[in-house]
């Protein structure tokens, strides 16, 4: 056999394999301490660390930040939306796919809930037929990904600005702002019984986070779509359905943003063609923050709650301490790199040697 065709298939049969526990560090002859070590140093632990100096460093700045009021208003209420798209997407990219439209459905399903109520629709029925909407929007996405075999990231960039043209069809230039009171408190008013300090959408995005926290791991289907993320082929040679896994996670992550797009619109008591456009790039940098790796197969659901409540408080004390709003996408950007640099940097280092070493001088003179 020839050098390079070993090497390949050594590489290609290490990429179908998990790696073992003393690959992971995770060796009996690390003694009695290293287990407790080894979860200190996991992401996870970081997290916290990070999340335990967010709220000292907001508590520094302003004698606000831990107040109720603030809890509820800019924490709770300004980003539960965006916490409740984190969970399709994390899905999403643990099996190695993206979805960039989200928000893009969001606004849809603003626009087309306002354009409903404007037409004298009754509201349980509107709701229902925004949220069916969500699911074949992501069905499309998913279809032109497993079906024909088109790449996510391309894909889901035709569908944000396919489905954001959509909605400035639907509604135009229109605004609506005349729902009834029922449903604009839910928006804005705090769950009973939670002193004050959850709204509607942070309770919904703490159930939802325990269906998909159980789903992901704690049942075959969550096994499935880890398995697809670290593997496609070996995932499909183990008898799992790819494209099923990926065409689900897909309609999820429709539905998910629907039911975004409602909440944002009771909440701003306003539907427009434009509602959360911007949201698909905080919701990503959460992601990535809370761990998943972006290559698929790797991550946690702590991580990535972890991570909201680490960017949900940095976002609010930078707006106590009259941070200049614009200037607020200058830290998701910057939350973006990192979150890809550090928890992948080793993979990324692996990747670059491998680059390096198969252009080597030694290497092309054995080829």
């Amino acid at each position: 056999m020839r050098p390079e065709a070993a090497l390949g298939a050594t590489e290609a049969t290490a990429a179908r394999e998990p790696p073992s526990e003393s690959q992971r560090g995770g060796g009996a002859s690390k003694g009695p301490g290293y287990g407790r070590l080894k979860w200190l140093v996991r992401w996870e632990g970081a997290l916290i660390i990070a999340l335990i100096a967010t709220i000292a460093l907001g508590a520094v700045t302003s004698p606000e930040f831990l107040t109720v009021s603030n809890i509820f208003s800019n924490v709770s209420l300004l980003y539960g939306e965006l916490a409740i798209m984190t969970l399709p997407m994390t899905l999403l990219i643990l099996a190695g796919e993206i979805d960039l439209s989200i928000a893009s459905i969001l606004a849809l399903s603003s626009s087309l809930l306002g354009y409903l109520w404007a037409h004298h629709w009754p509201m349980p029925l509107i709701i229902v037929c925004v949220l069916a909407v969500g699911v074949v929007c992501g069905a499309f996405n998913g279809l032109l990904v497993t079906r024909l075999g088109l790449p996510s990231l391309a894909v889901t960039i035709g569908t944000k600005t396919l489905y954001a043209g959509i909605a400035e069809i639907v509604l135009g230039p229109a605004i609506i702002t005349n729902f009834p009171s029922r449903y604009t408190t839910i928006g804005v008013n705090p769950v009973p019984y939670t002193h004050g300090l959850l709204s509607y959408s942070g309770v919904i995005f703490i159930v939802l986070a325990a269906v998909f926290g159980t789903v992901l791991h704690a049942t075959p289907f969550g096994r499935s779509v880890v398995a697809v993320g670290w593997n496609k082929e070996a995932a499909q040679f183990a008898g799992i359905r790819v494209k099923r896994v990926k065409t689900s996670l897909f309609m999820v992550s429709g539905l998910i943003g629907a039911l975004a797009g409602i909440l944002y619109t009771f909440r701003l008591s306003t539907a427009e063609a434009d509602n959360g456009i911007d949201l698909v790039l905080p919701v990503i940098a959460v992601v990535l923050l809370g761990g998943v790796s972006i290559f698929g197969g790797r991550g946690t659901l702590i991580g990535v709650i972890l991570a909201v409540l680490v960017y949900c408080g940095l976002q609010s004390a930078l707006l106590l301490t009259n941070f200049n709003a614009n200037a607020l996408e200058i830290v998701t950007g910057g939350l973006l790199l990192l979150s890809v640099l550090i928890p992948n940097g080793g993979e990324l280092m692996a990747r670059v040697r491998r680059f390096y070493r198969l252009r080597s001088p030694v290497w092309q003179e054995r080829r």
